[in-house]
């Protein structure tokens, strides 16, 4: 069992901590090695590292405030991660680079750009667990780290990190906890006065029946701090409702789900931005081409948006102005609305860079990780663009691409489950030249 962490042997959560402070007591703990990359046919000197309990010694250097920044990953690419965050990762590491820092990136998946060990001073090829990212920082002792680049992974282990000290870039940990809560987001969102599909959170099937028999159906069941769609059920009848609670493993106190009216037919509508201490300082927005309900890493996405009024515009931006400045946003953030019948409601902000960073900052010309990152690091002056989509006078589609044709039994009809496996945007004088090259 050398090199497993200890939730992984212990599945008790408490019992994991309780031997991990024993193993540091004891000076058990693991050791730096370095990947060889000429099959031992050459004295292999590489950044390419790992941890394992079969060590004497590190085979790297360590060194006090030596200006270093750790950047956490999006983990192993699969369905439900997109690679989208990998090039949010490659940014940040670009930036540091020229910025004079040292980059640390802890990830695990080698099909990714930010895992070349090249394009950064140290790579971790290792699990983003609490523990391993734990073990890491202690050794290198960077300056900050960074979790708002890797995706939803990440962006669940920041509490816990902030409870081990560990000093996070950006948003306080607290403030993002409070949005990927949903129960706690949704009653914030009531607070401010803020419209958002009726929800309750429920601990027991009969509180279940009595709050769907008030909104009707369909309504969408969730639990809290949900990656990629996962664990999420839009449903339509009582026999699929009866169904999705026979599979929940429990409904208790300790586990409640959050269960939200469904709106059809309604247009989603995305902000994408980086603040500054509660204060936007670069947004913008672009909208879906199908109704919400598709999960936004399998819908098609425009930008500059072609179909939503400039009086809906100033209204996403107030409303979200008002999220921001509640949560103290620092760095980049995400926020999904609905859209109908005049009416803008609040589906959920995600406090990091969303999937459409990447397609954004290309079809804009402006990095907005780069601009993340100088607010991350409490940079006095950056760089605010003046923008303005209406004088573009070319549009940006972003078409995802599937493999049903090669996955034997998988169902080909889109939902809250993300199931792409690829994208591509395209640019186009008007909106249907360029969604037909992304088509095709």
């Amino acid at each position: 069992i050398a090199g497993l962490i200890s939730s992984s042997i212990y599945e008790v959560p408490s019992i994991a901590k309780i031997i991990r402070n024993y193993r540091n007591k004891k000076n058990i703990i693991p050791f730096t090695r370095q990947i060889d990359t000429l099959a031992s046919e050459y004295p292999s000197k590489t950044n390419y590292l790992y941890l394992t309990y079969n060590g004497e010694h590190h085979d790297v250097s360590y060194y006090e405030n030596n200006k270093s920044i750790v950047i956490l990953g999006s983990g192993v690419y699969r369905i439900g991660s997109s690679v989208e965050f990998d090039w949010c990762c490659v940014s940040v590491l670009d930036f540091l680079k020229k910025e004079g820092y040292r980059s640390v990136i802890i990830n695990y998946n080698p099909e990714t750009v930010s895992t070349d060990f090249d394009v950064c001073d140290r790579l971790y090829f290792e699990e983003l667990s609490l523990e391993r990212v734990l073990d890491i920082i202690e050794l290198e002792n960077p300056e900050g780290t960074v979790i708002s680049m890797g995706g939803q992974i990440t962006n669940n282990l920041s509490l816990n990190l902030y409870k081990k000290k560990v000093k996070i870039l950006g948003t306080s940990p607290i403030n993002i906890d409070e949005v990927e809560d949903r129960y706690k987001f949704s009653k914030f969102l009531d607070k401010l006065d803020i419209l958002q599909p009726k929800w309750k959170e429920l601990s027991n099937i009969s509180d279940v029946y009595i709050f769907i028999k008030l909104v009707g159906f369909p309504i969408i069941i969730r639990p809290s701090y949900v990656l990629s769609g996962a664990a999420m059920n839009i449903v339509f009848d009582k026999s699929n409702l009866d169904l999705c609670l026979k599979q929940a493993k429990t409904i208790s106190h300790k586990y409640p789900i959050v269960i939200t009216k469904f709106i059809e037919n309604a247009k989603e509508i995305e902000l994408d931005a980086v603040a500054n201490n509660g204060k936007i300082i670069y947004d913008a927005i672009s909208e879906h081409i199908e109704y919400a309900g598709v999960h936004s890493g399998d819908a098609t996405l425009v930008y500059p948006p072609k179909n939503i009024s400039l009086n809906t515009i100033k209204k996403i931006k107030n409303i979200s102005k008002k999220i921001s400045k509640r949560f103290n946003i620092s760095g980049p953030f995400n926020i999904q609305f609905l859209y109908k019948k005049k009416k803008i409601q609040v589906i959920e902000c995600n406090l990091r860079a969303s999937r459409s960073f990447p397609f954004i900052s290309k079809v804009s010309h402006f990095n907005m990780v780069e601009l993340a990152m100088k607010v991350l690091l409490k940079y006095k002056k950056f760089y605010k663009k003046k923008y303005n989509f209406l004088t573009i006078d070319y549009v940006g589609v972003k078409s995802s691409q599937f493999s049903f044709s090669r996955l034997e039994g998988s169902d080909p009809i889109l939902g809250v489950d993300m199931v792409s496996t690829g994208e591509v945007g395209c640019l186009g004088y008007t909106f249907n030249e360029a969604l037909i090259k992304s088509m095709l």
